[in-house]
C-alpha cells in the first residue's frame, strides 16, 4: 500500500449512511446559527480601544509592549535586542520588515554593535534552522493581531520560517496598528475569506500569545519550556 492510500473508504461511508438511514451527501452546507454572539464582542470598539485592550492583556501574558513609528522602529528593535543581551538575531525575509526599517542599513548598524542579524534564506535549507537555534532573538511581522488574547498571527512561507518565532530564546513581533482586530473570530473569518477567494494559504498558521508558558505540572508556571522565554511586541504606526 502506497503512502496516503485509503482502503475501504467508500464501504465505510456507505455503512454509516445505512446505519443512519440517510443518503450520502456529496456536499455539506455550512450551518447558519440563529445566535452568533462571537461577532458582537468588542465589535464597536475603536482602534485606540483595541490597542488599549491588547496592551492590558499583554500584562497578563508577561509580554512587553512598545509603541513607535516607522522612523523609530530601528531604535526600538536595537534597544530590545540590547536589553536581551543577545549577540545574534534572525528575522523573516519579509519586505514589510525591510520597508519598516529593518533593512540592510539596520543590519550593518547592528553588526557595528556586535550583533549578527541573519535574514531567513529559503535557499539555505536546514542552515536556517541551525541559525535560529543559535539566535538570541527571532523577529517576525504580525499578519493579524488579536486584542482579546494578546496574540500575533504569523503565516509562514518559504521566506518566513516558522522556527524564527519558536527556537530563539527571545522573540520580537512587529505589529502594525491596522492588523489589530477584536479576537479570534475576525482572524478566522479573514483566513476563510482568503480561501474562498482562491488564495493559497500556508499550512503553517501560528497563533503566538507571548512567551512560552506551561503550568501542566501542579499548576506551577514554567516559562520557556517549548519556545522563547521573553517576548516584546512593537506596535507600529501604519506607514
Amino acid at each position: 500500500m502506497s503512502r496516503g492510500t485509503i482502503r475501504g473508504r467508500e464501504e465505510f461511508l456507505n455503512q454509516i449512511a445505512e446505519k443512519k438511514e440517510q443518503p450520502r451527501s456529496e456536499h455539506v452546507e455550512r450551518p447558519e446559527w440563529k445566535v452568533q454572539p462571537q461577532w458582537d464582542i468588542f465589535a464597536n470598539e475603536t482602534t485606540d480601544q483595541l490597542v488599549g485592550r491588547f496592551k492590558e492583556q499583554c500584562k497578563n501574558i508577561h509580554t512587553n509592549v512598545i509603541e513607535t513609528t516607522s522612523g523609530g522602529l530601528r531604535e526600538a528593535v536595537a534597544e530590545t535586542i540590547g536589553a536581551y543581551q543577545a549577540e545574534s538575531a534572525i528575522m523573516w525575509d519579509d519586505e514589510r520588515l525591510m520597508t519598516a526599517g529593518l533593512d540592510e542599513a539596520f543590519r550593518e548598524q547592528m553588526q557595528d554593535l556586535g550583533v549578527e542579524v541573519h535574514v531567513w534564506n529559503a535557499d539555505d535549507g536546514n542552515e536556517n534552522i541551525r541559525r535560529a537555534e543559535r539566535a538570541g532573538v527571532g523577529i517576525t511581522y504580525s499578519d493579524m493581531t488579536l486584542a482579546e488574547s494578546g496574540t500575533v498571527v504569523c503565516l509562514s512561507s518559504p521566506q518566513k520560517g516558522r522556527v524564527v518565532s519558536t527556537l530563539p530564546e527571545n522573540y520580537i513581533a512587529v505589529i502594525p496598528r491596522s492588523t489589530i482586530v477584536p479576537r479570534l473570530t475576525q482572524a478566522t473569518r479573514h483566513i476563510h475569506e482568503r480561501v474562498q477567494n482562491g488564495e493559497e494559504i500556508p499550512s503553517g498558521i501560528h497563533f503566538i500569545s507571548g512567551p512560552s508558558n506551561s503550568a501542566d505540572i501542579e499548576m506551577s508556571l514554567v516559562v520557556g519550556v517549548h519556545g522563547p522565554m521573553r517576548a516584546t511586541y512593537i506596535i507600529l504606526e501604519d506607514m
